[in-house]
């Protein structure tokens, strides 16, 4: 069996994808109590996690190696995700910078560093946001390289340093979801990261959806090499047999709710600028790009927000916020795993998630280059494709209360210049 101990546990997107790719979570830390109802929910008897309901903080490391079975050196994978804020983009996009390092919450990275230098494991995997490598702003990056450096002199470990930032969607994950990944191996072996498997097909004039070039640009520009690489797979993909019918609750209310049906799928407000195809009812990127974003069927879902605002998607084709259950689809969580609490707690849940799929094939790699034990079978988490995708849902007028807004609006005066950066400047 091998074993993981895993930090910032949260759902158990990270757990889960280690382990259809063989690994066993003995000892899991949680701070968040719902997080942690939905680990005993559906790891309890036969597939027990012990899970430690504390801030790694107050967790000693004789503690959780005794939760988790193991002494110094002898378990397979420290893993965990620290809480990402101090280093995400949203906010160094509004703001122009962030206090980062400074932040009381980058301590998370600490702590885990900490149970890396008293636990030893023979691999470790570390999760973040890419804002850990944004050029000039890359110091927690470089805390993470000196601290492995020095456990390295004070224990005499040989700890290897590989990172890389993945885009999920080119994994066969159906959401673009662009994240920071970290393995280190005890004995000083380096770790390669699998090449993409799956790329954007690039778009014609005979798609279902015509995209404005700024909107296509987000998308990385993979070539499709046949016989090698697959494309995306689509939300349509992984939604596809689940019910459509709107689930009582998700209805989008708020200001802006009725205007959703308007945009097209795969768009969002910028639809209705002066550079869109729509009404000009906005400022060209004066909201955030998740204001009033829509799913398209035949694309990868963009990343889900643990924490949406009035209007703030990824939404449903049909108008409407998304399920907990497609929202599993979407992070390819295994189907028949529950997710506790309440929709907006199941929300803040996933929208903190590790792809399980990415943890799978990490898993898997890690197992045959640094473990010396290659899995076998293919991929569980892996959405089957599912075709042919019906045409886009036709969108709707704009209601006549919003043409109040139509005229002349400023565009985003550029990163780090919004509205709220002077006043984060003084503060």
């Amino acid at each position: 069996m091998r074993k993981v101990i895993s930090l910032y546990t949260g759902a158990g997107g990270l757990d889960l994808g280690l382990e259809a790719a063989g690994f066993t979570t003995t000892a899991a830390v949680e701070y968040n109590a719902p997080a942690c109802r939905t680990l005993r929910a559906n790891r309890g008897e036969h597939r027990p996690w012990t899970v430690l309901e504390a801030s790694i903080h107050d967790v000693s490391s004789e503690q959780l190696m005794a939760a988790g079975k193991v002494g110094v050196g002898e378990a397979d994978m420290l893993v965990g995700g620290p809480p990402c804020q101090p280093f995400s983009k949203s906010a160094y996009w509004v703001h122009g910078d962030t206090k980062r390092l400074g932040d009381p919450r980058a301590d998370t990275l600490s702590a885990y560093l900490r149970v890396l230098r008293d636990l030893q494991p023979r691999v470790f995997l570390l999760e973040n946001v890419f804002g850990l490598t944004y050029k000039g702003k890359d110091e927690a990056l470089r805390l993470l390289q000196n601290t492995v450096e020095a456990i390295n002199r004070d224990v005499g470990t040989t700890y290897s340093f590989c990172w890389k930032v993945l885009n999920t969607a080119n994994y066969g994950v159906p959401q673009v979801r662009e994240r920071f990944f970290l393995v280190g191996a005890r004995d000083g072996r380096e770790f390669t990261f699998p090449e993409p498997t799956h790329a954007e097909v690039p778009p014609s004039g005979q798609t279902s959806l015509q995209r404005p070039a700024s909107q296509i640009a987000l998308f990385d520009k993979g070539q499709i090499n046949s016989g090698t690489i697959e494309p995306w797979r689509t939300c349509w993909d992984a939604l596809m047999d689940l019910d459509s019918n709107t689930p009582n609750g998700l209805q989008v209310t708020g200001k802006w709710g009725d205007l959703l049906p308007s945009i097209p799928e795969g768009q969002n407000y910028l639809f209705h600028t002066d550079r869109g195809g729509g009404l000009p009812l906005f400022g060209w990127r004066r909201r955030y790009w998740t204001f009033l974003l829509k799913l398209a069927k035949d694309r990868p879902s963009w990343t889900l927000q643990a924490q949406p605002g009035a209007g703030i998607g990824p939404f449903h084709w049909k108008n409407r916020r998304l399920s907990v259950a497609e929202m599993m689809r979407i992070q390819t969580f295994p189907d028949g795993y529950t997710i506790t609490g309440g929709h907006t707690e199941a929300v803040r849940q996933l929208g903190n998630a590790v792809p399980s799929l990415m943890a799978e094939i990490l898993g898997r790699e890690i197992r045959r280059q640094l473990l010396d034990d290659p899995a076998t079978g293919s991929l569980q988490l892996l959405a089957p494709r599912r075709t042919p995708i019906p045409p886009a849902e036709v969108i709707t007028p704009v209601p006549q209360k919003y043409h109040v807004h139509i005229g002349e609006h400023s565009a985003h005066p550029g990163t780090g210049k919004g509205h709220l950066s002077s006043d984060q400047a003084s503060m």
